[in-house]
C-alpha cells in the first residue's frame, strides 16, 4: 500500500501488508480557510503502524526528491511504485509495469526515470539523498524505515532545502536578483547581515532572530506582482511542463484578475477573467520590464495593494531596526514573534487584505509589549 490519507488505512492488514509513506505535507483545500492549521504528522505514523500490527512503515520523502531529482513533483508517484516494486511489494513485471508507462502517454522518459529513483531508493535511500542535495537526514534503520517516534520531516521548511543559515541567505539573493536586481538583492543581504552581527554579540550562540528576518524580509520583498507572474510563467518551466503533460496541437487560456484590467463583483472584489494565449506572448515583455517596479514609469505599483506592498517592507526594515536597538537575550522570543508576524499575511487581492488586518493588529499588540515591557507583565 502507497499510504498518502487515511483513507488507504481500510486497505491494511497486519502481517500481510507492507507500507510505503510518502512522508510531504501536502496542504488541503481546507488551508485555504484554516491557514494555520498544524498537520497531524506523529498520528499518521501510529495509525499506520497500528493497522501494520505494531510494524513501522518505511517513510520516505518522495515529493522533495522528486521535485529534486526531477524537477517536478508528480514524479513522487512512479518514485513510490519503483521503491515498493524493489522491495518485491508489487506483483508485476518491470516490462509491464514500464509498458503503461509508456501507454499512459505522459511525460514518459520522466516517469521512468522517476521509478528507476524509486528503485534505488529501496536499495540505499542515502545515496539517493546524496544524489538529491538533499540535506534531509536519512531514517534509522534498513530500508529507509524511520525509529519510532521520529517526527516526520517537512519539506515546506526551508531547513530542508538547504544545509545552513548561509545557503537559505544565499538562495534568496539569488532569487531577488532574478526577481529585481543586484542592488534589491543587496538590500536584503545588508538587513540580514545586520541583524546576524548585532545578535551574535548581544545574545551569544543564538540565530533565532536572523533565521526569522532572513525569511520574513524575503517574503515581504518577493511579493508576487504582475511582473513576476510574468517571470515565472515565462522562465522556461512552466513551458516544459505543460509540453511534457501534453502532446499535440493545443492552445493556453489563462484565468486572471489583473488589477488595471479586471471587473469587479457586487463587493468591489476583482473577478476573473479568461484570457487567450497571446497573453504568454505579453508576459515575456512584461517579465523584460521588472526594472520598472516601484519607480515612476511602473503603471502597476500605483494601485493601493502594490502601495501597500512597498510600504510593508519599508515598515519591517524599521521594526527590525528598533528591534536590535534594545535585543538582549530576556528579548529574544519577543523579537523573533514579531519579525514573524509576516507569516500570517498570505493569499491575493481581498483575501490578502483580511489577513493583514490581523497581522498589523498582532504586529501592533506585540510592538506594545516591546515597548512597554512592565504594562505588558501587568497585563498578564
Amino acid at each position: 500500500v502507497v499510504v498518502n490519507d487515511y483513507w488507504s488505512l481500510s486497505k491494511i492488514r497486519g502481517g500481510r501488508s507492507h507500507v510505503v509513506l510518502n512522508s510531504y505535507e501536502a496542504m488541503p483545500g481546507s488551508f485555504t480557510m484554516k491557514p494555520d492549521m498544524q498537520f497531524p504528522e506523529a498520528g499518521i505514523i501510529d495509525a499506520v503502524k497500528t493497522a501494520l500490527g505494531g510494524t513501522m512503515p518505511d517513510v520516505v520523502d518522495a515529493t522533495d526528491l522528486a521535485v529534486k531529482l526531477l524537477g517536478d513533483s508528480i514524479g513522487a508517484n512512479l518514485f513510490m511504485l519503483g521503491y515498493a516494486w524493489q522491495k518485491g511489494w508489487v506483483p508485476l513485471s518491470h516490462d509491464a509495469l514500464m509498458r503503461a508507462v509508456e501507454l499512459n502517454g505522459a511525460a514518459i522518459e520522466m516517469n521512468k526515470a522517476a521509478f528507476n529513483w524509486g528503485r534505488m531508493a529501496a536499495h540505499d535511500i542515502a545515496r539517493v539523498r546524496e544524489a538529491a542535495g538533499s540535506s534531509l537526514s536519512p531514517p534509522a534503520g534498513e530500508g529507509g524505515r524511520r525509529p519510532e517516534g521520529g517526527n516526520i520531516a517537512s519539506s515546506l521548511d526551508d531547513a530542508n532545502l538547504s544545509q545552513n543559515l548561509d545557503e537559505q541567505i544565499a538562495r534568496r539573493v539569488a532569487f531577488l536578483t532574478d526577481y529585481q536586481n543586484p542592488a534589491y538583492a543587496a538590500k536584503y543581504k545588508s538587513l540580514v547581515d545586520k541583524v546576524r552581527n548585532a545578535e551574535a554579540v548581544k545574545v551569544s550562540g543564538s540565530t533565532a532572530l536572523s533565521e526569522a528576518v532572513a525569511r520574513y524580509a524575503f517574503k515581504l520583498m518577493a511579493y508576487k506582482d504582475e511582473y513576476e507572474v510574468a517571470r515565472l510563467y515565462t522562465s522556461g518551466d512552466f513551458e516544459k511542463r505543460i509540453r511534457e503533460q501534453f502532446d499535440g496541437d493545443f492552445k493556453l487560456h489563462f484565468h486572471l484578475a489583473p488589477p488595471l484590467l479586471a471587473h469587479r463583483d457586487s463587493e468591489g472584489k476583482l473577478r476573473k477573467g479568461e484570457y487567450g494565449s497571446w497573453v504568454f506572448g505579453a508576459f515575456k515583455l512584461l517579465a523584460k520590464l521588472r526594472f520598472l517596479r516601484g519607480g515612476a514609469f511602473d503603471i502597476f505599483g500605483k494601485t493601493a495593494e502594490r502601495k501597500s506592498e512597498r510600504a510593508l517592507i519599508d515598515e519591517y526594515f524599521a521594526t527590525v531596526d528598533e528591534l536590535l536597538a534594545k535585543l538582549d537575550r530576556g528579548n529574544l522570543a519577543l523579537a523573533v514573534d514579531i519579525a514573524s508576524v509576516p507569516e500570517h499575511i498570505r493569499g491575493y487581492g481581498h483575501i490578502k487584505h483580511a489577513h493583514l488586518e490581523k497581522a498589523q493588529a498582532r504586529r501592533e499588540q506585540l510592538i506594545a509589549a516591546w515597548r512597554n515591557p512592565q504594562a505588558a507583565k501587568a497585563a498578564a
